[in-house]
């Protein structure tokens, strides 16, 4: 794999970069945004052409594909910025480009790279854990509409969504990935319930509830039946994108703790004249160039043409990606003292949200296995 970036990929990397020092100021990463700033943050995202990255650009995007998406990531994460970028353009937005019709992404994607409109994907259930064809939603004909049934959970960003990508099963049983459908329905839609809560990194995230909620023929998004294969791959280009925002935090607080060990003095001296202390933070930089690696070869993979490779490379970056959060989290906080335990202190908050990335679209165990079934 050639992991060379050229001159357009710098410029992008710069470019984000710049946005975030000036929309995420250093003292104040990590905090929740009042609403006003949040909506201000979202419109600048679209003003820079970040909310249609990914898109076509007849669809008021730009076309990039996993390598930028990689970079605008990475620099996300170093800031603890974003806001809904991940759920509303990397999740849901990219599904439904590559599953909706062409009158569907038509009508929604030009508005949600303008930032006039939100998405989230709503794919979980509360029995399934990170088995995402374990589908107890059911879609029934209704005429010639649809009625859906069913309960979701953890909806990133759902409670500020306007429109809901549901995966329902249209047939089959419980588990398996035949018979999955995907349905556009609107947050306001009759029967439908959201119980919005925050997440242990500061973020939004919603409990869904489907009750006899109708949506017409034209809001089936794709063949009945055939979501499988597009969510699997939409999930994987997902937690690619976690790898790059997971290896920008890392970095972070890299950068964090070689500034607290070079001006916080004990015994006469800064830290940073520690042997130990000098090995400890060596071992954070070696980490730091792991996790960079790994969301590399994450971006890389989503563009080769096995299916296995594909899973077997991201699943394997997802679990490093994983345990190297966990490790320089716990390193940064032990070598910032008591502080780093506190609100004020930075360090916390890129910890939560390493912990945070660990936990979505399935942990390091789950992806563990993953990575071993698909050597099989």
């Amino acid at each position: 794999m050639d992991f060379a970036l050229n001159d357009d990929h710098l410029a992008l990397r710069e470019a984000v970069q710049r946005f975030c020092d000036g929309e995420y100021p250093a003292h104040e990463r990590g905090n929740v945004p009042v609403p006003e700033t949040a909506a201000r943050r979202h419109a600048a995202m679209a003003d820079m052409g970040l909310l249609g990255l990914p898109f076509d650009p007849e669809l008021g995007g730009s076309g990039q594909g996993p390598v930028e998406t990689m970079l605008v990531a990475q620099a996300l994460g170093r800031a603890l910025g974003g806001g809904a970028w991940f759920s509303s353009i990397v999740l849901a937005g990219q599904l439904l480009a590559r599953a909706g019709s062409p009158a569907q992404c038509t009508q929604w994607l030009p508005r949600v790279a303008a930032g006039e409109l939100r998405l989230a994907l709503a794919c979980s259930e509360p029995q399934a854990r990170y088995h995402f064809d374990d589908v107890q939603t059911r879609a029934r004909r209704d005429g010639a509409g649809w009625v859906l049934d069913g309960r979701k959970s953890l909806v990133l960003d759902g409670d500020s969504a306007e429109l809901l990508l549901v995966v329902a099963r249209t047939a089959g049983e419980r588990h398996g990935p035949e018979g999955l459908s995907l349905f556009a329905v609107d947050a306001d839609a009759p029967g439908l319930s959201l119980h919005g809560f925050n997440t242990l990194d500061g973020r939004r995230a919603a409990h869904v509830e489907l009750r006899g909620v109708k949506v017409d023929a034209g809001r089936l998004v794709g063949a009945e039946g055939a979501a499988h294969v597009l969510l699997d791959e939409t999930l994987d280009r997902a937690n690619a994108a976690l790898c790059a925002e997971a290896a920008g935090a890392i970095e972070a607080l890299v950068d964090l703790t070689t500034e607290q060990l070079r001006t916080r003095r004990q015994f006469g001296a800064p830290l940073a004249k520690f042997q130990v202390l000098q090995h400890r933070l060596a071992d954070m930089v070696i980490a730091l160039e792991q996790a960079k690696s790994m969301a590399c070869a994450a971006a890389m993979a989503l563009e080769v043409d096995s299916v296995s490779q594909r899973r077997r490379l991201v699943s394997a970056a997802k679990v490093m990606v994983a345990q190297l959060g966990r490790q320089v989290s716990l390193a940064a906080i032990q070598m910032h003292g008591a502080m780093g335990m506190t609100e004020e202190c930075r360090v916390g908050h890129y910890a939560k949200r390493l912990m945070a990335i660990g936990q979505t679209l399935g942990d390091a165990h789950h992806h563990l296995r993953r990575f071993s079934e698909q050597a099989h």
